[in-house]
C-alpha cells in the first residue's frame, strides 16, 4: 500500500486529494496544526481513514516526525497562508507559512529521503501583473502581493531542491480552483453563500470589489487529479494547470444569480473596501503542456462549478434554517 502526507489535508484541495488518494489504495496521512483539528469539517466524512499527526510548517522538527511517523513514498506541500488580503495585513507570517514553510518541508524530505516524491502546491498569483497571454511554465512572474512573492519564493527554492540535490519534487502552477469546500473568505464562496442568503430573504444585498478582473476559474476536485498525476511521471517538472478560459467576477456573479432566477444587478453594490493594494487583472492559463504530458483533462465546466456552489450553500443554509426553526418550535412548547 502506497502512503501519502498531506500538509494542509484540513483544507479544500487537502481534502479532496485526501478522497481521491483514499481511493487510489493510498494510506493517508496529514499535518494539523493544533487550530486546523477545530476546523476539519472538510475531513469530517473520510476522517476514520485518515492518519492525522500534529505538526507545523513553522517548526521543521514536527515535520522531520511527521515523515519518520507516516514513511511516505509521495508528500504533498498544500499548507500555506493563501489568502491574498490576509497577505497585505500579515505580510512577514505569509512569508514564513508560505516561503520560508517550504524550504523546512524540502529539507526535511531530503534529510529524510531523497527517493520521496514531493509535490509543491504554486499558483497563477505568481504571475500577477501579466506581460504574456496566456501563461505558461516559461511566463514571467510578476507578483502583486506578498501571498505572490512567497509562493514564487516557494515554487524555485522546489526548483533548487530538484536541481541541487535530484530530488523528486515538482511545482504545479494552479490557477484558480474552486468548490463548495471553498473558504468563506474567498470571493467565490462569498458569492455563492451572498446568492444563497439573499435567494431565502436572510439578507438584500451583496458588497464586492472589483467586477472586471477576470480570472481562469476551474474546480478543485479536477485539478487535484491533476497533483497526483505529476507525481507519477518518470521525471520531475512543473505543470501549468487551469482551464485555459477567462471569466469576469461580474461574469460569475451573474451567472450565481441566473442560477436561482434572479438579476444581479438589483442586489450586487460595488464597495471600494473590497478592492486590492495591486490588481491582478487578467489570469489565464495555457495548460497544453499539463494535457499532453500529463493526459489531465478538466471536467466540470465553469457554469456548473458555479452552479455546483450556489446549489451546495443554499441546500445547507436551508438545512441550518430548518435546524433553528426545529429549536425555536421546541423551545416555544416548553414555554407553553
Amino acid at each position: 500500500m502506497r502512503r501519502a502526507l498531506i500538509t494542509g489535508i484540513t483544507g479544500q484541495d487537502g481534502s479532496y486529494l485526501a478522497e481521491f488518494l483514499l481511493e487510489k489504495g493510498y494510506q493517508v496521512y496529514g499535518v494539523v496544526r493544533r487550530v486546523s483539528e477545530e476546523n476539519g469539517k472538510r475531513i469530517a466524512h473520510i476522517k476514520d481513514r485518515l492518519h492525522l499527526l500534529q505538526g507545523d510548517l513553522l517548526d521543521q522538527s514536527s515535520l522531520a516526525e511527521a515523515l519518520r511517523e507516516s514513511q511516505p513514498d509521495e508528500v504533498y506541500n498544500l499548507a500555506a497562508q493563501s489568502f491574498v488580503p490576509t497577505s497585505w495585513n500579515q505580510p512577514l507570517l505569509t512569508g514564513e507559512f508560505t516561503a520560508l514553510g517550504v524550504t523546512r518541508l524540502l529539507e526535511a524530505v531530503r534529510r529524510f529521503n531523497l527517493q520521496t516524491r514531493f509535490y509543491q502546491a504554486s499558483t497563477s498569483e505568481m504571475f500577477g501583473k501579466v506581460r504574456i497571454n496566456p501563461q505558461n511554465e516559461h511566463t514571467p512572474f510578476y507578483p502583486r502581493s506578498p501571498y505572490g512573492v512567497a509562493k514564487v519564493y516557494g515554487h524555485w527554492i522546489t526548483v533548487n531542491y530538484r536541481e541541487s540535490y535530484g530530488l523528486f519534487a515538482c511545482s504545479g502552477i494552479l490557477f484558480n480552483h474552486e468548490s463548495p469546500r471553498r473558504g468563506f473568505e474567498f470571493l467565490t464562496r462569498k458569492v455563492s453563500v451572498g446568492v444563497a442568503r439573499i435567494k431565502l430573504q436572510l439578507t438584500k444585498e451583496l458588497r464586492l470589489g472589483n467586477l472586471e478582473a477576470r480570472r481562469d476559474w476551474g474546480f478543485a476536485g479536477d485539478y487535484v487529479r491533476a497533483m497526483w498525476l505529476m507525481l507519477q511521471q518518470e521525471e520531475p517538472d512543473d505543470y501549468v494547470v487551469g482551464m485555459g478560459e477567462t471569466h469576469s467576477v461580474k461574469e460569475f456573479v451573474e451567472t450565481a444569480f441566473a442560477a436561482v432566477n434572479l438579476d444581479w444587478r438589483e442586489y450586487v453594490v460595488v464597495d471600494p473596501q473590497f478592492f486590492r493594494p495591486a490588481e491582478v487583472d487578467h489570469l489565464c492559463a495555457d495548460s497544453s503542456k499539463a494535457r499532453r504530458v500529463l493526459r489531465w483533462e478538466p471536467k466540470v465546466s465553469f457554469p456548473a462549478l458555479v452552479q455546483m456552489m450556489v446549489k451546495a450553500d443554499l441546500e445547507r443554509l436551508q438545512a441550518e434554517m430548518v435546524v433553528v426553526e426545529r429549536i425555536e418550535r421546541e423551545q416555544l412548547e416548553r414555554e407553553v
